[in-house]
């Protein structure tokens, strides 16, 4: 028997990607709006309640407006906008980070943004091992592959090739914000530096800590110890080893499709100083392939089962 799934928002950069890791799948069946019903409220309430999982792809206020429209006491749903990440009711679609038990048994899942995903799997592991302190005003520094931004900043960065550098969130107060604070249990918001660079997808999120201020006991073997234990047997998320410092670090433009994610430990001679990175997919982990591990979990399959994870 298999699980229909109905994709609210299929022709937006997210629901094209899921679509196509889900497209050969026969576990699953896609039920499919032709381009004259996409916007058709009858049609779409009628797909959201019918079908087995919905998964929203869509801007914030037209995901709360599909979750209006289910009455349905079966349709389970996966809302890759920002609309329900912190919200009552919905369960943080981050396995590694949530548990897989609650995802898999979650009606409502809401799919981490990219850049939480980066700044979370960096940071919360280290604060549950209590080797970083909540009360420390943490910064991050990102950049993106343009594809993160929808079709307007795409065209935008296609269109105009002499732009090689975009930074945004420059009056602070990004959406994310609330999002890693609220999953890492940080006491202050951190400090969002967000940018997107001139590649179609890729994602590098850094972190970086001074441990001379922190007067915490902690140190980069430590750090590295807890993330390695923590992530130990993940199929999705790897730790480098600690002492692999490359001379450069690259986000290459030609990068293909991939769902998984590397956190990487740096530091200086004297152990004072840290840069946690962690490289991702924005399309992948970062969207695409993190709403297909977590469906994966709803309907009882391998968390990796028909992901981008090469070998």
């Amino acid at each position: 028997m298999t699980t229909s799934i109905f994709i609210d928002g299929a022709e937006g950069t997210t629901g094209l990607e899921i679509r196509e890791r889900l497209a050969e799948r026969s576990e699953f069946s896609l039920v499919m709006l032709g381009d004259d019903l996409r916007k058709d409220l009858d049609a779409r309430r009628e797909a959201l309640n019918d079908c087995d999982i919905a998964i929203l792809c869509l801007p914030d206020g037209a995901a709360r407006e599909s979750v209006s429209l289910i009455s349905s006491e079966t349709t389970r749903v996966i809302d890759a906008s920002t609309a329900h990440r912190v919200a009552q009711g919905w369960t943080y679609g981050f396995p590694e980070i949530t548990g897989h038990d609650a995802v898999a048994a979650a009606k409502r899942v809401s799919n981490p943004g990219c850049y939480p995903t980066g700044f979370l799997a960096l940071v919360a592991p280290l604060l549950r091992a209590k080797l970083l302190p909540a009360s420390w005003p943490y910064s991050v520094h990102a950049v993106s592959g343009y594809s993160g931004g929808g079709k307007a900043l795409i065209e935008r960065f296609e269109d105009d090739r002499n732009i090689a550098w975009r930074g945004y969130g420059l009056a602070l107060g990004h959406k994310h914000i609330r999002e890693m604070q609220h999953f890492a249990g940080l006491d202050h918001p951190p400090l969002f530096s967000p940018a997107v660079v001139d590649t179609h997808r890729g994602m590098v999120v850094e972190v970086p800590l001074s441990l001379a201020g922190m007067n915490f006991d902690t140190g980069p073997a430590r750090i590295h110890k807890a993330l390695t234990e923590f992530y130990a047997g993940s199929p999705v998320v790897s730790v480098a080893a600690l002492t692999d410092t490359p001379s450069e670090f690259l986000l290459c433009k030609d990068s293909a499709a991939w769902d998984g994610m590397s956190l990487h430990v740096f530091f200086d001679s004297t152990a004072q100083q840290i840069r946690l990175i962690a490289r991702l997919d924005n399309l992948g982990k970062g969207a695409s392939g993190a709403a297909v591990q977590s469906l994966n979990l709803m309907v009882g399959l391998p968390e990796c089962t028909g992901l981008n994870l090469p070998a």
